[in-house]
C-alpha cells in the first residue's frame, strides 16, 4: 500500500538515496567513477563588439610602402559538433583538421595549446561529448596591406564614412584580423560597435559606410531594399571600352566561396550594371559604374564578360580564363578546372594572398568540393582550426568570418611548453617552434599591385550623400597599365 501511496499524485517519491528532489526538477542520473562532467554551454552576449584585449593582441607597423602587423598568439574556439560526438579528439583531428599533419596536433597537445573545456589535454584519446568546449592556440600571420591612411570622410552621432584603402578587408575574415577596417577604427580612433550597413571587396578602395546604431542601419537597409540608394563606382578597364552608355544584365553565379570567384552563368542571381566612359588613352579606358543590383564581384564579372576586364584585376583579368580571359563567358574548363588554374597561376607568381587564403586552405578546398560545384566554405566542411564561436555586432557578416575571441597570450618557456598569460602584451617577433608559417620566407608584395583599379566614388541616399575624389589612376593622361 505505501508503494501504492508513494505513486500517487500530489505524492513525491522518495530517490533510494534518501535525498529529496527539488519540485519540477529532474534528477541527475549518478555518474560514474571517473566518468568526466561537461558543463553546459554559456551564452554569449549578443551585440558585444571588439574589445581593448583584442586591440591589444598585436602591434602593427609600417614597413616599406605596407601596413604589417607582428605574428601573435589566438585561440580558435567551438563547440562539439554533433558529429563529433562519441569520437575521439584524435579521429576528429586525423579526418577533419587534415590541413596540420595528425603530429602537429599531437605536439599541440604536449605544449598545453589544446583545451576542452577550459581545461589543458594532453591525451588526444579523449572521447567528445555533447557541449564539449574546445579551445586552440595557434601563432598568426597576417598578410601585409597597403601603407594608405584609412581617411575619415564623415561623422555623426548615427554614422561613420571612411575611405577604404585597396587590399583592406572590412572586417576579420580568412587570415585577416588586425588589418581591417574594423580593427583599425576600434584601435587608433576609439570608434566600436559599428554596424555594416554595405560592404567593399578587400581590393575595392572607395566610400564605406558603418552605422554607429542599430536603428540606423535598418533605416539604410531599407533604402537599399526599396532601391534608393545610389552607387556609384570608377574603374581603369582594358581596350576601347565603347562610348555610348551600355547595360549588363547577365546573371552572376558563385563558383567558390573560399576562393572568392563568381562568373556569368544563367543559373546565377539576376544583376543589372550600367557603364559609361569617361576616357581613353589608347590603351585602356575610364568607366563610371552603375551597379542597380550588389551582386558579389558584380562589376568585375560584368567587366569580363564585357570583354573589358579591370586592367589589374588578380582574378578577372587572369590568364587562367584563357585567352579570352572569359569574354562573353567562354571558359572552356570546368569549374574545378578553373579554380586549380587560377591557385597555380598565382601560386607561380607568389601572390596567393589576395585570394585571401592559405595554401592549407586551398588543398581542404579541393578536397570538399560540394554538389554545385563550388568549394566548401560552410561549417559543415573541415578548416585549418577550429570553428571560432563570434560576437561581433556585425549583422550582415556569418559568424565563421568574425574571429571574436578571449585572447590568450602565450610566451615560450625553455621547456618547450607554453604558459597562457591573459591580459598581458604578447611578446613581438617571437617565433613559434610548431607555427609552419615561421618556417617560411615569405617576399612582401609591392604596394602598387595591392591596388586594384575599382574605386566607390559615391554612395546617395534619401538623406545623406558621400563621396571621394577621383584616384589618381583615373586621371585622362594615365599611362602607367
Amino acid at each position: 500500500m505505501a508503494e501504492v501511496m508513494s505513486e500517487l499524485p500530489g505524492k513525491r517519491k522518495e530517490p533510494a538515496d534518501g535525498v529529496p528532489q527539488g519540485p519540477g526538477k529532474r534528477r541527475r542520473k549518478a555518474r560514474g567513477a571517473g566518468e568526466r562532467c561537461v558543463p553546459p554551454p554559456v551564452k554569449r552576449r549578443a551585440g558585444v563588439s571588439f574589445s581593448d584585449n583584442h586591440f591589444a593582441e598585436a602591434e602593427s607597423y609600417l614597413e616599406g610602402g605596407l601596413r604589417k602587423v607582428r605574428p601573435y598568439y589566438f585561440d580558435f574556439e567551438t563547440y562539439c559538433k554533433g558529429r563529433w560526438v562519441g569520437r575521439t579528439l584524435l579521429d576528429v583531428f586525423s579526418t577533419e583538421f587534415r590541413a596540420e599533419p595528425l603530429e602537429y596536433y599531437q605536439q599541440a597537445a604536449q605544449a598545453g595549446r589544446l583545451r576542452l573545456n577550459e581545461e589543458t589535454i594532453r591525451d588526444l584519446n579523449i572521447v567528445l561529448k555533447n557541449n564539449d568546449f574546445l579551445r586552440n592556440t595557434v601563432h598568426r600571420h597576417e598578410p601585409p596591406v597597403t601603407a594608405q591612411p584609412l581617411r575619415i570622410l564623415a561623422e555623426d552621432d548615427e554614422m561613420i564614412v571612411v575611405d577604404k584603402p585597396s587590399s583592406l578587408p572590412v572586417h576579420p575574415c580568412g587570415r585577416f584580423r588586425h588589418n581591417t577596417v574594423i580593427f583599425i577604427l576600434g584601435k587608433e580612433h576609439n570608434l566600436k560597435e559599428l554596424h555594416t550597413i554595405h560592404r567593399l571587396d578587400r581590393m575595392t578602395s572607395g566610400v564605406l559606410m558603418f552605422a554607429k546604431t542599430l536603428e540606423v542601419s535598418k533605416k539604410i537597409d531599407e533604402q537599399v531594399r526599396e532601391r534608393q540608394l545610389e552607387k556609384e563606382y570608377v574603374c581603369r578597364v582594358c581596350g576601347q571600352f565603347p562610348e555610348k552608355e551600355l547595360t549588363c544584365e547577365e546573371p552572376i553565379l558563385v563558383v567558390s566561396y573560399k576562393i572568392g570567384v563568381c562568373r556569368v552563368d544563367s543559373k546565377g542571381k539576376s544583376c543589372k550594371t550600367v557603364f559609361q566612359r569617361l576616357s581613353y588613352n589608347g590603351k585602356s579606358s575610364v568607366v563610371k559604374c552603375f551597379p542597380h543590383t550588389g551582386r558579389t564581384h558584380q562589376i568585375r564579372v560584368h567587366l569580363q564578360y564585357l570583354g573589358h576586364p579591370i586592367v589589374n584585376d588578380p582574378v578577372y583579368n587572369a590568364e587562367s580564363w584563357g585567352p579570352t580571359r572569359g569574354k562573353d563567358g567562354i571558359v572552356n574548363k570546368s569549374d574545378e578546372e578553373l579554380l586549380r588554374s587560377l591557385v597555380e597561376e598565382h601560386k607561380s607568381k607568389q601572390s596567393i594572398d589576395v585570394l585571401d587564403i592559405t595554401e592549407d586552405d586551398l588543398q581542404l578546398a579541393f578536397q570538399n568540393k560540394t554538389v554545385e560545384g563550388s568549394l566548401s566554405s560552410a561549417d559543415d566542411g573541415p578548416r585549418e582550426e577550429f570553428q571560432t564561436v563570434s560576437n561581433s555586432t556585425d549583422t550582415e557578416a556569418p559568424a565563421s568570418s568574425q574571429p571574436v575571441a578571449t585572447p590568450s597570450i602565450i610566451t615560450e618557456l625553455d621547456s618547450g611548453h607554453f604558459t597562457c598569460n591573459n591580459g598581458k602584451a604578447n611578446q613581438l617577433g617571437l617565433r613559434d617552434p610548431l607555427c609552419g608559417e615561421c618556417k617560411l620566407v615569405r617576399p612582401d608584395p609591392c604596394p602598387k599591385d595591392l591596388v586594384m583599379y575599382l574605386h566607390a566614388l559615391r554612395y546617395k541616399g534619401s538623406d545623406f550623400d558621400f563621396s571621394t575624389e577621383m584616384p589618381d589612376w583615373a586621371s585622362e593622361d594615365w599611362q602607367i597599365d
